[in-house]
């Protein structure tokens, strides 16, 4: 072999190597790339199939409680008149084929229905569901849909319009029912858990805390003690379950503050159960609710007040009236006292007396400690039924007078105007007729037309004696007697 042709056959031989190793390293850069792009799926770590669910959060309690709660659909039917628009009664288009008599043909009613969807808390297996009021009044359909689909009637057993509850009953029996919990063992800040239908979108669930409890004074039903949540409620939730972290029903979700918005703004209320719980087991025992009566006007106590009735500390409500024959004027009740305690609870507030009245029963008899001119005495009051409130005479007078208390004009009351204000003959004192709304005065909660009875405890009968009983008080602020309306109620001035 020439040496020509071993140096030929030598780099052929060194090519085909340089060729064979640059497809080796290619090979090799490609099973990298291979093995970096599935190291991604192969690093992921899997929970073990056989490992049992959390159990840190709620939905073993939501799992047992979700068929307790169910959607309830009502209608009822409407008459309501038939209006033709603005304007077109006397369109001569329509006068040519109705006539010309057609404007004052008398209106014919029509009926229409009326839908309206909320949700409800089955509460014994026999079938009772406690929902609200609202939801069903008036209704002479209601139709509820469990959490399984399946569709069935209901009647309505009993409402209570005075605290928004009322109590179905569905057909069938041996149904899941809630276990209901004491709600006056609710703190502010638990847990709690609203569970509804919601703009009818199916069972939902929602979290937040107890933000308060016995709210009062809304002006949302006549009897209020509500526990507030910021557990998201919005319409369609109103009778479905407020629950605690163990699954027991604390309450019926009733009503939300919206500012016009009509969604959830974290604040909503529920009726306590306790209180539910007690209007239900009187309409399913005697068909109605009855309640105590004490036979007072009670008020809240201000702090100007406090001061002026004698008070250590901001607690009680006071007595702003006593009705002629109640109960209350029987057992030694006046005007003026600051009742402090209940069977030998302390009162925090006026609408907690009212709650605790309301919930006993007519017959029952109660030991009543109040505050009288510095003084504490025991009273005890055999309860009344309460019976039907009348309305309010709402007839306020014009005029204007002197100014003893600054901002405020009173003049003497006479026959006439105490006829306008339907007071008897015989009422005493001066009417308040005008406000001055720039005066600190105007925040006092005086209104044109009340009648000044007392000024801090003293009677006066006219101008000069309020004058003199307001030059008296040496302008440290009174305490006023007002009389509106046939009923009395202190206020602080």
């Amino acid at each position: 072999m020439s040496g020509q042709q071993f140096s030929h056959k030598w780099l052929a031989a060194m090519l085909a190597l340089a060729l064979g190793l640059g497809a080796a390293g290619y090979a090799v850069a490609r099973a990298k790339e291979s093995t970096a792009g599935t190291r991604v799926h192969a690093s992921l770590k899997l929970a073990d199939p056989n490992e049992a669910p959390s159990r840190t959060g709620f939905a073993p309690i939501v799992k047992e409680v979700l068929p307790n709660v169910v959607n309830i659909s009502s209608s009822k039917v409407v008459r309501t008149p038939n209006q033709m628009p603005e304007g077109m009664q006397s369109d001569p288009f329509f006068q040519q084929f109705f006539g010309h008599s057609f404007g004052n043909r008398p209106e014919i009613p029509q009926n229409r229905r009326e839908q309206s969807l909320g949700s409800g808390v089955i509460v014994s297996p026999e079938g009772y569901v406690l929902t609200n009021n609202h939801v069903v009044d008036g209704a002479t359909d209601v139709k509820v849909t469990l959490s399984d689909k399946r569709e069935l009637k209901a009647t309505i057993v009993g409402t209570d319009p005075k605290t928004d509850i009322a109590v179905l009953k569905l057909e069938g029996s041996n149904f899941s029912a809630i276990t209901l919990g004491d709600s006056s063992k609710v703190q502010v800040g638990d847990y709690a858990l609203a569970i509804g239908d919601p703009f009818g979108v199916g069972q939902t669930v929602t979290m937040g805390i107890v933000s308060a409890k016995g709210r009062g004074n809304l002006g949302i039903e006549d009897y209020e003690d509500f526990i507030q949540t910021d557990a998201p409620i919005n319409p369609g939730n109103s009778g479905g379950a407020l629950i605690n972290d163990r699954g027991e029903l604390v309450g019926i979700n009733t009503a939300i503050l919206s500012h016009g918005s009509g969604g959830n703004e974290g604040i909503g209320f529920a009726v306590p159960v306790n209180l539910a719980r007690n209007v239900m087991t009187q309409i399913l025992d005697h068909g109605k609710v009855t309640r105590g009566y004490l036979g007072v006007v009670i008020q809240p106590i201000t702090p100007a007040m406090a001061k002026d009735l004698g008070l250590n500390k901001l607690q009680g409500a006071l007595v702003g009236d006593v009705s002629p024959k109640g109960p209350a004027q029987a057992s030694g009740v006046q005007r003026g006292d600051v009742i402090l305690a209940i069977n030998g609870n302390a009162v925090t507030d006026s609408n907690e007396l009212r709650n605790t009245i309301s919930m006993m029963q007519p017959g029952q008899t109660v030991k009543l400690e109040i505050s009288r001119n510095g003084s504490t005495r025991d009273l005890d009051v055999k309860l009344g039924e309460l019976p039907l409130s009348k309305a309010e005479a709402r007839n306020q007078p014009e005029g204007s007078s002197k100014e003893a208390l600054e901002g405020v004009s009173v003049e003497n009351l006479d026959a006439d105007t105490a006829a306008q204000l339907q007071l008897p003959e015989s009422t005493k004192g001066v009417v308040v007729t005008g406000i001055d709304p720039s005066s600190p005065k105007a925040d006092s909660g005086l209104q044109k037309g009340d009648v000044i009875q007392e000024v801090n405890h003293q009677p006066v009968r006219n101008v000069a004696e309020f004058e003199q009983a307001m030059l008296k008080a040496n302008g440290n602020g009174a305490l006023l007697l007002v009389n509106r309306g046939g009923t009395t109620l202190f206020i602080a001035a």
